[in-house]
């Protein structure tokens, strides 16, 4: 049986893009790690697919997968379903482990390593050491992470203020890259190979960033973005240098921030009727002060707009977004799309 933190609550999401996606993170921006609803014949090729990141992450269902990657934490993750791939992602979550304190029990990302060395020994035991080998190599592992750690953590209204006067965006991303690259590498020891690794999308953007920046108006906050294009920046050059230094690895960069500020700036062209106010709003001009929940209101059609709630996306956005990282180009992500990386 599969060695779990039962202190710790699941709060997984399985959202399509898990937002590849950082692919939103907690907010569109980590997109995390899309998947839903799309080609069998993709599945069939991916034995496997391990995620990792906040609650954006997809479980699978854009490659093929009848059903969602099941979460590390549920009973049910047992036995040879382990072999299809585990859901690791937590909302909240993070690079760095102070990021998303103030949720409490979140998994940030060296825990989510952590629980996948716990399934990764539980695989060798089961099917035994040159067959996990060759499970993981072919597996597809996402990654979404970024997000949080300015949302949740460097850019917290007043809990931040000390912090950023003492610490330049430049230090705390370095610091982010620096764990990264640690964490990342730790993932490639444990037998990945082809890893999808999304950057940061524009938070600037998202209703909550709106709501507590007034004085952008209606523009999307510029402090938030640039932290993200900055982090984003030095995530490209990490991931060539794990490609260059890791042999066999197939790291690619999933360019998220890219492709939700074209939705964004041309949300008519793609069906939308609104690009910056959640569908499921309690306060705030955008909706973007507190969380969708029991006394939200909502909007009347969900597909018209490109955020569900003051964090994420919604399905329509994030369908988006995992068919232009599943058949994109390399304006999207590279050095490869998801499928030529399957495929590869």
């Amino acid at each position: 049986m599969v060695t779990k933190h039962s202190s710790c609550i699941s709060s997984f999401n399985a959202l399509i893009v898990q937002s590849l996606i950082n692919l939103f993170s907690i907010v569109i921006l980590e997109t995390r790690h899309f998947l839903s609803w799309l080609e069998i014949g993709l599945a069939q090729k991916v034995p496997a697919n391990f995620v990792f990141g906040d609650s954006l992450v997809d479980a699978g269902q854009e490659l093929g997968y009848k059903d969602f990657i099941p979460p590390y934490l549920a009973p049910t993750t047992v036995g040879s379903v382990v072999l299809k791939g585990v859901n690791y992602a937590s909302g909240g979550g993070g690079i760095l482990n102070y990021t998303g304190k103030i949720f409490g029990g979140r998994i940030n990302l060296d825990a989510q390593l952590d629980n996948f060395a716990n399934t990764r020994q539980y695989i060798i035991s089961s099917i035994g050491a040159p067959a996990a080998t060759n499970l993981f190599k072919s597996s597809l592992f996402s990654v979404t992470m970024g997000s949080n750690d300015f949302i949740n953590n460097y850019l917290v209204p007043v809990l931040s203020t000390v912090e950023q006067k003492l610490v330049s965006p430049d230090a705390f991303v370095a610091t982010m890259i620096s764990r990264y690259r640690i964490q990342l590498t730790r993932l490639y020891s444990m037998g990945a190979r082809k890893i999808v690794v999304t950057n940061v999308g524009p938070i600037g953007c998202i209703p909550y960033q709106r709501d507590v920046n007034p004085l952008a108006g209606e523009s999307c906050a510029s402090k938030p973005n640039q932290l993200a294009q900055l982090f984003n920046f030095r995530l490209k050059g990490l991931l060539t240098e794990l490609n260059t230094n890791l042999g066999g690895s197939k790291f690619v960069y999933a360019d998220v921030y890219h492709v939700v500020e074209d939705i964004v700036q041309n949300y008519i062209s793609y069906g939308f009727g609104n690009a910056n106010s959640a569908c499921c709003f309690v306060a705030g001009r955008f909706g973007g002060l507190l969380p969708c929940g029991p006394t939200s209101k909502f909007c009347a059609d969900r597909s018209k707009f490109v955020f569900w709630d003051p964090y994420h996306p919604t399905d329509a956005a994030n369908v988006i977004i995992t068919k232009r990282l599943i058949n994109g180009d390399s304006n999207d992500i590279s050095p490869v799309n998801i499928r030529q990386l399957i495929d590869s």
